[in-house]
């Protein structure tokens, strides 16, 4: 083996300028780069991402590569990934965050019909699928549709005085459905209704979580404001169908999540299109661009256009997501792209949070 003379600090200082492509500062700053190991020109790299569903990691692996072959005396360049979610917190500094997770996501409708569920579901099985730890809480008290969706139905057991989540999918799940007798509509005033979702928020075991998705009632009423003032919230992600009535709700959910301070992580435009599978015509049933042009106007960002398609009607239906039962088509797809679009909005505010650079370098020999 041919000794280069290069060293650990070398390398380091090359990759210095290589920055995380959303949060824009870099690697070594962020402490993103784990260990540096040398044999030879042989040069290996651990980078710790901030999230296992990062949308940028063929970039980030790409600027690696090249800011270490162009060192003197380098031949080979191995990237190794791992991932480590950071807690982004709450917009409100009084709020206190559940025990053991680390983000919190609302998934929220300014009005009913638009796929808030389908959309939650999709979401957390997509992020768990990455390599993430997901729970899933069912707050729509008024159709909880979370059960049948992850194909779940049986009550959840206790342990040590705290209620233990069912599994679906790689995801903890948590409903209100569990409890509530399906053939009865719940008549609750806001009040109550806040004070069930806390108990569950508190009386559940999660374990550790990266990312609790947590799918709300439709609508900006008393029990909407009531629960995301009381819920610690890392971000919110708001679904909206193209058609203009839908835009309208859409941006009074923005308001009421501003209002309490909560970070917008984007929109997601559902049924944007339908593709006929006899002609492969495309036709934008609800109309077209109206996600786009709302998030611009007020400045979030997009987080995909979901097509229409029976598929994810019926996944949803039998208790198989789209992203589970064929995770090949357009919709999953899309999905996982929202998924790792939030996730990566997750890691930007909680990278703004001052931390020390971490960098684990073997003494030199």
């Amino acid at each position: 083996m041919v000794d280069t003379g290069l060293t650990r600090e070398q390398v380091i200082d090359a990759l210095r300028p290589v920055q995380d492509p959303e949060i824009g500062r870099s690697l070594v700053d962020l402490g993103m780069i784990k260990d540096v190991a040398i044999e030879g020109g042989r040069v290996h790299v651990h980078v710790e991402l901030t999230t296992p569903a990062c949308p940028l990691r063929g970039r980030i692996e790409t600027d690696v590569r090249n800011a270490v072959t162009a060192l003197p005396g380098v031949s080979e360049v191995s990237v190794q990934f791992s991932a480590r979610v950071r807690a982004a917190g709450s917009g409100m500094p009084d709020r206190q965050p559940l025990p053991g997770v680390k983000n919190t996501i609302a998934v929220a409708s300014g009005k009913g019909g638009v796929g808030k569920s389908t959309v939650a579901v999709n979401l957390a099985i997509a992020l768990a699928q990455d390599g993430a730890s997901v729970g899933l809480l069912d707050a729509d008290v008024y159709g909880p549709s979370i059960p049948i969706m992850m194909g779940v139905s049986h009550r959840p057991t206790m342990r040590d005085g705290k209620i233990v989540p069912l599994d679906a999918f790689g995801v903890k799940v948590m409903s209100v459905g569990f409890i509530l007798d399906p053939e009865k509509a719940l008549i609750w005033r806001g009040p109550l209704v806040s004070q069930l979702i806390s108990q569950f928020l508190s009386d559940v075991d999660w374990g550790e979580l990266d990312y609790l998705v947590i799918d709300l009632p439709p609508g900006t009423g008393d029990a909407q404001l009531t629960l995301v003032q009381r819920i610690p919230l890392s971000g919110a992600v708001i679904v909206t169908t193209p058609q203009d009535v839908a835009l309208a709700d859409a941006v009074k959910g923005l308001a009421m999540f501003r209002e309490v301070k909560t970070t917008i992580l984007g929109i997601i435009e559902n049924m944007s299109y339908f593709v006929c599978p006899h002609c492969g015509g495309r036709s934008e049933i609800f109309g077209f661009g109206g996600g786009e042009r709302t998030a611009t106007r007020h400045d979030v960002p997009l987080l995909g256009q979901i097509p229409l398609e029976g598929s994810i009607r019926q996944g949803g239906d039998i208790g198989f997501p789209i992203v589970v039962s064929d995770p090949d088509s357009a919709p999953a797809v899309a999905f996982r792209e929202a998924a790792r679009q939030a996730a990566a909005r997750l890691a930007v505010e909680a990278a703004r949070k001052p931390r020390r650079p971490r960098i684990m370098l073997r003494p030199t020999t």
